[in-house]
Formats: C-alpha cells, structure tokens, sequence
C-alpha cells in the first residue's frame, strides 16, 4: 500500500501500514445530537471519512468504521428542556436528522454506529481500570483523570499542563485544574445510571475511549474527527487510554472547518447551513462534490457563489458520461484508475488534484465526443465514472437517484435533452441561429441550463 497520511500526532505526511495486512480499523468522532446538522458536521463527521473508507476500499483493505453518537451531555439536556420534551426524543430525533443527512449526501453506513448511554458498563469497567491504576480518583461522587500521571499529555495537541484549561468546572473534590471528568454524579432531575461510586453520568471523553475499545480493541489503526476536537476531546481520550495501559490509536486524522465570514460554522455562533436548505440552491450530489473539492486539512469559505460554482464544475462532468451514455450506451465503472487520480489520492487524500485530474478526462472526452471518435470518448467517459465512484459522486449510484423508478425517470430525461441538444448543434451547423436560440429558451423554460465551451455544450438542472 502507498497510501501517505497527514498524522496529528508527529505532525507529518507519514506511510500508512494498517496494523493486520488487508484490514483498517477507523474510528471517527460523530454526533453529538443536541440539534440538527450544518454542513460543518457533515464534512468533519462524515463526507471525508467515507472517502477515506472508499479509499481503503478500492485499495483491497476491508474497512472497519465505528462512528459514535454523543447521545447524553450537558447541551443535550439543556436544548431538551428549551424544547419542552425528555432528554432521549430530543436525542433521538436529532440522531434522525444526522442519519437523514449522511444519507442525503451518499456516506455509506459506519460498520456500527454505537451510542454513548448503550454503553455505560464498558464506561464503568474503564473508569474502575483507571482507579486502579491511579491514574483517576473517586471525590463525592465524581471521578476525575489525574492528567499529570500521564508523562505524554500534550503530545497531540501541544497543551502545556500549567496553561490549558479544560473547560468544565469541577467540584470541590477536584485535585487539580488541569484535570478532567469521567464521571458526574447525578444532580436532581437528571438521568443517571448506576455505578461503584454512586448514581451519576459519563463525561464526555471517557465514552468513545470505551467504545473504541469495544469495537476495536485495545489499538486500532486510525482515529479521526474534526479539528476543533483535537483537545481536549482527543487528548484527553489519548491520556484516559494510556492510562489504562491501552496503546489506542495509531494514527491520527483531524478535517478543517468549514467556515463563513471567516468563523467557523458552529451552532453557537448562529451561521450554520444545513443540508436541507442548501439542497434547495444545489443538488445533494453538488453538495457533496462541493465540500470535496477543497483539501480536507483547509478550512472551507462558505457562499453561495462557490456554492454554484462547485453545482456547474460537476455539471460538466456529469454532462460528459450522460452524453456519451446517450449516444453510445451504458458507461461502466472500470476497477482501474488513471494513475494520476491514484497518486493524487494516496498522496494524504489529494481530492482536489484527483478532482483536477477527472477534469482533464472530462475535456477529452468533450473533444472526443465531438470528432465523432466513439471508442475514445466511452473509454474516457468509464475512467470519469470510475474516479466519481471513488469520491462517492457516481451519477448514476442509486444513492443519488432514489431506486429504479427514479434512475429510469433520469434516463428518459437525460435522452431528450440529448435530442434537443443535438437538434440545436444541427441547426447552429446549418446557421440556423434563431432556432439554435429558440431551442436553448426551450431547455431554459423547463429548467435546463446549457453551457457552451469549446469542447461543447453541457447541461444541467436549474443552475443559471
């Protein structure tokens, strides 16, 4: 495998060796289900873990992904009562909406998607561990990780002990600042669950180092999420498994923001996007290809001009394999990859390059398909389909097309904008601009946008 990864750890691009030859385990951050999902969630949570999965996969690995739920935290019940209903609906619908919108932009399914309160025995049994180990102590009914036992505290994400502040307040059993919580103990109204040093509830970094053991094992090969939970979420998930005696992960993947006004696109911030009202400017397909194309280490400026922009670049693509499908008959996905594409990907997943390289395919093929050179433009047109594929943006997967009813809908349409377009090359041909013109106000009056370059013309949906 020549696959380089970024690793937060060592701060470097370093070859990635899973630890058993032919398998991956990968362990990203999910949901933590106090509200709906914005596109900063998806991105960081998602879209590019599933790439990173489609990835493996096409490289011959066989890809273990956990990806947890936060289901039971301190905003979680706070946003439950501001709702006027109990802590686990409000859980649950927002888990719902998460699962709807991985959905809507073509992630494939985790392995298993475990929730926190699933599993508060394994929770307990690792606090009891670190106890024991002294590395965590017991006061009036909270426990707390004891962060300078930990000699490599900091390791990840540079925090010097004297000068990091958790952010949580302790009570009066608390030994030390820097020290963190990884039990609560129950406060009158609250859920809570039953444990050797009392009723309470588990902080929140103490659930996915049980988790990850539980689905894993003691060590697993990729532990990922999104920067802004390099700490204290995954240092101190790091320094509660050492603690432990666990090795945990060996490698470590944090995806950048995406960010709008220069601010990073949070709930707390009030400038989120969600899927839903994004989908009404774009496709989902055009979505997930917008939040691909730039590197998943750079931060994202969200507008709805990029946004655009992103809808018609797809478009182009989209409109090569559907012409040449059109005229020449199905386009099939090839196992074999361009070999820029594959240095691209393997290169810390090179999207953007691996993108670049599904561009000059496209212009070929446009050039191909209009000297009339059938056989070169369905060979290109294959090797399109099979890089989108990769990415998780294959036009006709029936992920994006809603099953077979829809799929053949899609077919029919894709025809007679073909005819049209084909009609209206004939007459620009013939110099017939008039009803070149009046074909083009026809597609526009049903939605279809056509764009003219030099490789030909494209199409798409409602995207002027």
């Amino acid at each position: 495998m020549t696959l380089h990864l970024y690793d937060t750890a060592t701060r470097s691009v370093r070859p990635f060796v899973p630890l058993v030859a032919g398998e991956v385990t990968l362990y990203h951050c999910g949901a933590t289900v106090q509200s709906a999902p914005h596109i900063g969630h998806l991105r960081g949570a998602g879209i590019v873990y599933d790439v990173l999965r489609r990835w493996l996969e096409w490289s011959g690995m066989h890809v273990t992904q956990v990806r947890n739920v936060t289901d039971i935290d301190d905003k979680i019940l706070a946003k439950a009562a501001e709702a006027g209903r109990p802590w686990w609906a409000h859980a649950a619908l927002n888990e719902q909406l998460f699962s709807d919108a991985y959905r809507a932009l073509g992630c494939l399914s985790p392995t298993i998607e475990p929730r926190a309160t699933g599993h508060i025995p394994q929770i307990v049994e690792l606090i009891d561990e670190l106890i024991r180990t002294d590395a965590a102590y017991a006061a009036d009914g909270d426990v707390y990780f004891a962060v300078r036992s930990q000699d490599d505290y900091g390791f990840l994400s540079g925090q010097k002990i004297d000068e990091l502040s958790q952010g949580e307040s302790g009570g009066k059993g608390k030994r030390d600042a820097a020290d963190f919580t990884l039990w609560k103990a129950a406060k009158p109204g609250e859920p809570h669950w039953s444990s050797p040093w009392g009723p309470g509830r588990p902080g929140w970094h103490i659930e996915c180092s049980a988790m990850a053991r539980t689905y894993l094992g003691d060590t697993f090969d990729i532990h990922g999420g999104g920067l802004d939970l390099v700490f204290p979420h995954h240092e101190n998930e790091a320094a509660q498994s050492h603690g432990a005696g666990l090795p945990f992960a060996r490698h470590w993947m944090h995806s950048f923001w995406v960010t709008q006004a220069g601010e990073k696109m949070s709930k707390s911030l009030g400038n989120t996007m969600t899927v839903e009202a994004i989908t009404q400017l774009v496709r989902a397909i055009e979505l997930r290809y917008y939040l691909l194309s730039v590197h998943y280490r750079s931060s994202i400026e969200y507008s709805e001009g990029a946004l655009q922009d992103a809808a018609k670049a797809f478009g182009r693509i989209e409109g090569l394999v559907r012409r040449v499908a059109d005229r020449f008959g199905e386009v099939t996905i090839d196992e074999d990859l361009p070999a820029d594409f594959v240095t691209a990907m393997d290169d810390d997943l090179g999207v953007p390059r691996a993108l670049a390289v599904v561009h000059d395919h496209v212009h070929a093929g446009n050039s191909a398909l209009d000297g009339g050179d059938e056989e070169a433009a369905h060979a290109i047109a294959s090797s399109v389909r099979s890089m989108l594929a990769v990415l998780g943006l294959d036009p006709y997967d029936p992920a994006w097309q809603g099953g077979t009813a829809a799929s053949e809908t899609d077919a029919v349409l894709a025809a007679l904008v073909e005819q049209l377009l084909q009609a209206r090359r004939d007459a620009r041909a013939g110099k017939d601009f008039a009803r070149s013109d009046a074909i083009r106000d026809q597609l526009s009056a049903a939605g279809i946008v056509v764009e003219d370059g030099a490789s030909g013309s494209t199409w798409t949906i409602g995207r002027s």
